[in-house]
């Protein structure tokens, strides 16, 4: 159903806005580079169905940090597991100008965020400034919003930051209880302080979408919608995932494929290269991006070996990182919802429990 009841961004990933806010959000991610926006799009898309490798990814993933400042009950950074797997660190700049000075010309986008928060990195603005320089056309990080002063906010859009993508989970005390110690009105704030900071200065750029977990959007979607949308570009929500990997009665998608084996490399802080964006605890390190190019770990053994794996039936079962992972598991729009006077139909994974912190 791809129409206002349901729009489906990627897997996971899903929006309660109107098709209208939709394509006005697709319009702005595109200022000033559109026929090569439209081409970035359609290659992601079109790469992972005709299993073909381009000579380099689409997105490359660069974690600024894996340190946060919050310890939110649904995130993979408070599990026993990730505390005694991942080091809490910073990507160091010299890295970030290798892998940039590389893909540069190469790549369409930069994404300089994963599991932690990078407005920790005291070297964010310069690292989204140095892309920029070097003509890398879309950079983008997810935040908790917590050090987005206008101070700080200016800094980025001098840099030329294109896209922030802020996870508000809920309102009021369910923001707070998910959230702490953040306080809702202090979040609202800094969303008030963007929109009009933008207006001012007659800006598209930085695009602003607002994203939370489905539980705690679920009491009162209107109530969230209306509160959220007049000031950002795109408001959207995400299933839980089975961030603990605890889950036993697993339904899959049939005929699964990875896209990310086709769309994007994952460089994690230290300069480790995961297998893709949702391997959390770091099951399968492709390459080191300190002692190996970005061309020589997309093009490596390894990976092809993981993306014959993929291209066999059921072929991902065989890696537990895959079996465990998202992406491949069913999705059924099985719950109603009105946001003001518009159905939408919500989409859970099968036999998924969608209750933060479990």
């Amino acid at each position: 159903m791809v129409d206002e009841k349901y729009i489906p961004i990627n897997k996971g990933h899903f929006e309660l806005d109107t098709l209208e806010r939709h394509d006005e959000f697709q319009m702005k991610m595109s200022f000033g580079w559109e026929e090569e926006y439209k081409e970035y799009r359609r290659l992601w898309e079109v790469l992972p169905k005709q299993r073909k490798i381009r000579d380099y990814p689409l997105l490359v993933d660069l974690e600024m940090s894996s340190v946060c400042n919050l310890h939110c009950p649904m995130c993979p950074t408070v599990s026993e597991e990730f505390q005694k797997r991942i080091k809490k660190q910073f990507l160091d700049m010299g890295l970030l100008r290798k892998v940039i000075d590389e893909v540069a010309g190469n790549v369409f986008a930069i994404r300089l965020s994963l599991v932690g928060e990078p407005t920790l990195h005291k070297q964010l603005a310069d690292a989204i400034s140095y892309a920029k320089s070097k003509g890398i056309k879309e950079i983008s990080f997810l935040t908790n919003g917590s050090l987005l002063t206008e101070e700080y906010f200016a800094q980025l859009v001098v840099a030329g930051v294109d896209w922030i993508t802020i996870s508000i989970d809920g309102l009021d005390e369910t923001y707070e209880s998910i959230r702490k110690p953040l306080k809702f009105k202090d979040t609202l704030n800094t969303l008030k302080m963007i929109k009009s900071y933008k207006e001012k200065r007659g800006l598209l750029k930085p695009v602003i979408k607002v994203q939370g977990v489905w539980p705690s959007i679920r009491p009162n979607p209107t109530k969230y919608y209306d509160t959220i949308s007049p000031l950002v570009d795109l408001v959207a929500y995400n299933p839980l995932i089975d961030y603990l990997h605890k889950d036993m009665d697993i339904v899959y998608e049939k005929n699964f494929l990875c896209s990310q084996l086709y769309q994007r490399l994952v460089i994690s802080s230290d300069g480790m290269v995961k297998l893709c964006s949702n391997d959390e605890y770091r099951e399968v390190i492709l390459g080191d991006a300190n002692a190996q190019t970005v061309h020589e770990i997309w093009h490596s053994k390894k990976l092809n070996e993981i993306r014959e794996i993929h291209n066999q039936p059921d072929g991902f079962k065989t890696m537990h990182v895959c079996r465990a992972c998202y992406y491949p598991r069913k999705t059924v729009p099985d719950e109603r919802a009105m946001v003001g006077d518009r159905e939408i139909w919500i989409e859970n994974y099968v036999n998924r429990k969608q209750e933060v912190g479990k």
